[in-house]
């Protein structure tokens, strides 16, 4: 790709941006969000149309008005939300509109013939089962699905967005392990992804893009964490976490679990004091997801005691929740945190409405104790072009901010964030970093739940480590990578957590 050109109105997305691939070649692409990442390769695969520049594939000049044109050409293009119907199986999803005929009929026996080599071919046979719904598979599964497909179309070029983004860490290992090997049969993967570890792991070279315009292209072992952050931003990542409370500052304990439990949780011991940001680690599964909605009433605990603020609490429901001064940002904003197709205005009085329906209908920012929208989003730093904004337009990181917004509107003492940070570029990463330090700094109590390790050891004063839905330890802000995922993975690690952890439990008894 050369010399892109593509502008929507009076906005130049894309301004002579310069791309190329070579075969067999995994190639990331990089960049804010809105640096033309997607743009990019929405014109490689046909969706848009470039205003100026040439694509040559494999040599040859091509112009796609279609995105069937792209496949048909060997372009195929995995999005982060997939293309699979879920009422179907995997076979079908896979040979859609394709399928083998007979006498006018599909030919069941030769679909499944098709479907199980291809399996075989990419080596997922034992992973996916050709007859399963898609939706009963799990994401990873799901992922392989969407792979095969593009594999049934002799795909040349397979266009990855965000690939890993609801991925474990072992599912990330089974999807790498397949990009590797579609590399080994001449395949170009071009990845697009904001997690830099995963990047440096499995890009053979990076090509970073800001503000529509090419930046730098790399080879991946020629790049740091550090030099990526600062071709992307033109900032050093040490600038991305802000400084850890002073364990001085720290306030009195706002909510204690004591011997907490329910089908899934196990005699969990847990305490955060206000001012403290408390990460939450673990492998998927291990129950720390599980933790933020036992504490919200959404799956409540069924045995052991609950205080807020030194009172015993029944959270019963996550109304009950909101009523003792607790938010909730959950992982899936778009789905439970947010009603895309309303304006921020609504978004962000949301929990203030449900909780006080009757003032709520009287006159809006003019009844007493009504929260101020203006006042919330200027707050979090929200970009947008005002109240009356439909939440879906925004970007990812100022969903998050409609989202925080929404419950600092309610919340007074605790705020639970998981994965606050998913699917947000790097810069909007470090200013989310930054608000929930602020949260913290007014005096709430945070808990934040992150699969990212970095990110937790980043941002955390202190660090809970679950496996099996138990608390297998807890460590200081500032621990290793090491001893997180030696709790994480087998419950042993370093004396210091052991330490750490006594500590706690006798702050806890004097308390």
């Amino acid at each position: 790709m050369r010399g892109i050109v593509k502008r929507f109105g009076a906005v130049t997305a894309l301004d002579g941006v310069d791309f190329s691939c070579t075969v067999g070649e995994i190639h990331a692409l990089v960049g804010e969000n809105g640096a033309g990442k997607s743009t990019l390769m929405k014109i490689l695969g046909g969706a848009y149309t470039a205003d100026a520049g040439d694509v040559t594939l494999f040599g040859s000049p091509v112009t796609f008005r279609h995105p069937l044109e792209a496949q048909q050409a060997g372009i195929s293009v995995i999005h982060q939300e997939f293309n699979l119907l879920p009422h179907r199986t995997v076979m079908q999803n896979i040979y859609l509109g394709r399928e083998p005929t007979r006498f006018g009929m599909i030919d069941d026996r030769a679909l499944r013939r098709q479907v199980g080599t291809l399996l075989r071919e990419l080596g997922v046979e034992h992973l996916v089962d050709p007859f399963a719904m898609v939706r009963d598979l799990s994401i990873a599964q799901q992922q392989m699905v969407e792979i095969a497909k593009a594999m049934s179309f002799d795909a040349r070029v397979i266009v990855m967005d965000e690939p890993t983004a609801a991925l474990s860490g072992p599912e990330v290992d089974v999807l790498f392990g397949l990009m590797r090997d579609v590399r080994e049969r001449g395949v170009t993967v071009v990845y697009i992804s904001h997690r830099f570890r995963e990047i440096f792991e499995i890009a053979d070279r990076v090509t970073v893009i800001k503000d529509g315009q090419h930046v730098d292209t790399r080879r991946g072992d020629e790049l740091d964490g550090d030099e990526l952050v600062r071709l992307m931003v033109g900032r050093d990542l040490a600038d991305f976490y802000p400084p850890r409370a002073n364990p001085d500052d720290l306030g009195d304990v706002v909510v204690r679990v004591r011997g907490g439990g329910n089908h899934v949780l196990h005699d969990i011991d847990l305490e955060v004091r206000a001012g403290e940001v408390l990460g939450i680690a673990g492998l998927q599964g291990a129950g720390r997801t599980e933790l933020a909605r036992a504490l919200f009433g959404v799956d409540p605990f069924t045995t052991g005691d609950v205080t807020i603020k030194g009172k015993p609490a029944r959270l019963r429901s996550p109304r009950e929740a909101v009523r003792l001064g607790l938010g909730f940002i959950t992982e899936d904003r778009k789905r439970e945190g947010l009603s895309l197709r309303q304006p921020i205005y609504d978004n962000v009085v949301l929990a203030y409405r449900a909780l006080r329906p009757a003032l709520a209908r009287l006159g809006g920012e003019r009844t007493p104790g009504h929260p101020s929208v203006r006042e919330l989003t200027t707050s979090v730093d929200l970009r947008a072009s005002g109240p009356q904004q439909e939440v879906q337009f925004l970007s990812g990181g100022n969903q998050q901010k409609v989202v925080l917004a929404k419950w600092l509107a309610t919340a007074e003492d605790l705020l639970i964030f998981d994965e606050p940070t998913r699917g947000i570029d790097v810069n909007g990463k470090a200013s989310i970093h930054h608000l929930v330090r602020d949260a913290a700094r007014d005096g709430m109590a945070v808990i934040m739940i992150s699969s990212e390790l970095l990110e937790v050891i980043g941002m955390s004063d202190r660090i809970v480590v679950m496996r099996e839905g138990r608390i297998a330890g807890e460590l200081p802000g500032g621990a290793s990578e090491a001893e997180i995922m030696a709790l994480a993975t087998h419950g042993g690690g370093d004396p210091r957590a052991r330490q750490t952890a006594t500590a706690t439990a006798e702050r806890g008894a004097s308390a």
